[in-house]
Parts: structure tokens; sequence; C-alpha cells
């Protein structure tokens, strides 16, 4: 899987032109599954991705985590991550998870955020046309890959 975090003054998602999904403080989390993974995975991301040490402290260094300053999620799937660009200009998505493997890893991520101690976490719609506004904060982003673990 792929988790691309990024820390937030704000941010929402807008599933179907439909009413924001909006937090205030916290990470933004982009996911993807590739077609290799399997669900045993999950817990362990998303118990990394709501304690990262990504906000600073008194002293200005990264050393709080979404959950030690009672900041909430957003969680939006996102397959493009799994976009191959070797050749040509066109992406290629075929080694990005397919229903069911894709939508059960969404699942049962969002489930585990929940579990983490976050003020909320929020979610876009899995296979939704969705609208994501995200102000990026630092900026932060870090991206973890499964695969490298």
């Amino acid at each position: 899987m792929r988790a691309v975090i990024q820390c937030v003054r704000k941010a929402d998602v807008s599933v179907n032109g439909g009413e924001p999904r909006a937090i205030g403080p916290g990470i933004v989390i982009l996911l993807g599954v590739k077609d290799t993974d399997t669900l045993d995975i999950v817990p362990k991301l998303a118990e990394k991705c709501a304690n990262l040490r990504v906000f600073p402290d008194e002293e200005g260094k990264l050393n709080k985590s979404a959950v030690d300053l009672g900041y909430s999620a957003l969680v939006v799937s996102n397959f493009t991550l799994y976009g191959d660009t070797k050749k040509g200009k066109r992406p290629s998505y075929i080694t990005a998870a397919k229903p069911p493997l894709s939508i059960d890893a969404y699942e049962l991520f969002l489930a585990e955020m929940e579990k983490q101690g976050l003020k909320e976490v929020k979610h876009g719609e899995f296979g939704a046309d969705m609208l994501v506004n995200i102000a990026n904060d630092g900026p932060v982003t870090i991206v973890i890959d499964t695969d490298q673990w």
C-alpha cells in the first residue's frame, strides 16, 4: 500500500458534488492499494499514519503526531498512487488493486484509523468523483510504501 500523508491546517473532500466533509488541523491521507497487497498490513499502516511525529513541538521540531495534538484525519482513496510512468506519457495503473481487494483494504483502513485516538476521521468514497481541497501546512508531506517495510 502507499499512503501520502500531508499535514494540513484544514482540508475537505466533496463527493459527487455533495457537501464538503471537512477537518480542521490534522492530516490528509491519500491511500493507494496495490494488487499484491494483503489486509494484514492495514492495521500497522493506520497506526503508523496516525502516530507519525510530523507536527512541531514547543521547540519547532517535528516531534508531535496528530494523535498527540488531538487532530483529525481525512482519508481519500487514490488508485493513481500506483501510476507507472516508465513507458510513454500515459501512466499505467495495472498494478493498482481492483475490487474487492481495493475496497476491502480501504474500508479496513478507515476502521483502523477510527481506533487510533484521533479527534475524528472523515473520508471520501471509494470510486467516487471527488474534489479535495488541501491547505498543506509546512509544507509537510510524507510518503509511506509498505513494500519498503
